[in-house]
């Protein structure tokens, strides 16, 4: 098998079990965490790199907001089973990179990884990271090949694949709407938080050898708790947050 069909069976491979590489990151953070102090060794200052750390996040989440809120429907999804495409994806975020969701869940999953300041972890990460959505890419962009042909060759030639060329910009085609925001980025926004939580009260006990975690992440925790509940509710038995052709 030639080395370019090799990384598209593994990218497909990949794909299908992409929402697993969370995990591959949590076994990062054992080591990690084995040795955690406080930044400083000042538990408010911790709190205030946390904070840091949570702004890179959502920098990340910001990003997914901008490029799923102007998407139409059956792209840009979370499925898993096999690639879905209707129409190929070429304005707004998508005229400055290929693969703009996958540059958010980066930037998301860097900001998680600063918390425990420690300078490899990021470092890490981002090789990681690299090696695993690198072949999911390829294979993304050997289905939109096949199915938009000369169009798919077209983008592709002018549009980076990571890195965004802000010179591209092209409007969107579609109006923003946050009914679709609410409905597909609720769960990501209660992950961001519910690993910040995580991270904090392990590292007190660590610190401490006492379980709690500071009022932040608390309230954030029960806050973003209650909205994934409620918008999971409405999505999955009403059609208040359904939008048409998303």
């Amino acid at each position: 098998m030639k080395l370019e069909k090799k990384l598209v069976s593994s990218g497909y491979w990949l794909f299908r079990w992409r929402s697993y590489f969370p995990i591959v990151i949590i076994l990062i953070f054992v080591p990690a965490m084995a040795g955690y102090e406080y930044v400083g060794g000042s538990r408010e200052t911790t709190t205030t790199w946390g904070l840091v750390s949570l702004m890179v996040g959502l920098l990340g989440l910001f990003s997914r907001i901008l490029v799923v809120g102007h998407t139409p429907q059956n792209t840009s999804g979370r499925n898993t089973r096999e690639q879905v495409a209707d129409v190929l994806n070429t304005s707004g975020w998508y005229s400055v990179v290929r693969h703009p969701l996958y540059l958010g869940n980066y930037i998301m999953g860097l900001g998680i990884t600063l918390f425990p300041f420690v300078w490899w972890m990021p470092v890490i990460y981002t090789l990681a990271f690299a090696l695993y959505y690198e072949r999911i890419m390829v294979a993304e962009e050997d289905f939109l090949r096949g199915k938009f042909g000369e169009n798919f060759e077209k983008w592709s030639a002018v549009t980076p694949g990571f890195f965004p060329d802000f010179s591209k910009w092209d409007s969107p085609s579609l109006k923003f709407s946050f009914k679709n925001i609410l409905r597909r980025e609720y769960s990501s926004l209660f992950a961001l938080i519910f690993c910040f939580t995580v991270l904090d009260l392990i590292g007190n006990y660590l610190v401490m050898q006492q379980a709690f975690i500071v009022p932040l992440w608390n309230y954030l925790f029960w806050i973003t708790l209650a909205a994934y509940l409620i918008l999971r509710t409405l999505k999955r038995h009403t059609r208040v947050l359904d939008v048409e052709g998303r």
